[in-house]
């Protein structure tokens, strides 16, 4: 018997283009990516950010930035449309988008972190915007910029390993931060 869902045709979906993108209002949600080392997930966190209208990515650290072949693989053209900017140190980009407002979360696992699924409980300034820093794939968020965080974020596991990668986990929170405190 065949289905009568279809899946949809590109040109079906409605999607904006690059400069459409850049034009229109963002979510207010930023991605600190430190010290992330795989040009995949790099490109991994670019077509996260597109998919959720995020303002912008921070690439700090030694880590790879556009233009590059395999950044490009998985972001497929959202390093065109993500607004980005590399810096030296993921602690000083913390500390700069707190000094502007922005409520920072550490995606790591930490004694007293918030679980994800208790992030609509937290208490956010109303307007803020929020900062996800998203870490390193062996170290994780490193323990300077976690004690510079307002939180830690962490995501409950239940199988043997004790981590994420880091792509998928910053999607996943990504899309808990956006449908439980910015969807409201």
């Amino acid at each position: 018997m065949a289905s009568s869902r279809r899946k949809l045709l590109m040109e079906e979906m409605g999607r904006m283009s690059a400069d459409e993108y850049k034009a229109a209002d963002k979510t207010p949600l930023v991605i600190v990516a430190d010290e992330v080392r795989s040009l995949n997930n790099i490109g991994s966190l670019f077509r996260t950010a597109d998919a959720f209208r995020l303002e912008k990515i921070y690439l700090c650290g030694a880590m790879g930035v556009p233009p590059h072949p395999e950044i490009h693989k998985t972001a497929l053209g959202a390093e065109f449309s993500v607004d980005w900017q590399a810096a030296d140190s993921t602690l000083d980009v913390v500390r700069d988008l707190k000094s502007i407002g922005y409520f920072t979360m550490a995606l790591e696992q930490a004694v007293g972190s918030v679980m994800l699924n208790d992030v609509a409980g937290l208490n956010i300034p109303n307007g803020a915007h929020i900062a996800l820093v998203a870490g390193n794939e062996i170290h994780g968020v490193n323990q300077a910029v976690v004690d510079e965080c307002d939180i830690c974020l962490e995501i409950p596991q239940f199988g043997t390993k004790h981590s994420l990668n880091v792509s998928v986990s910053t999607g996943i929170a990504i899309w808990e931060i956006v449908s439980k405190l910015l969807m409201k």
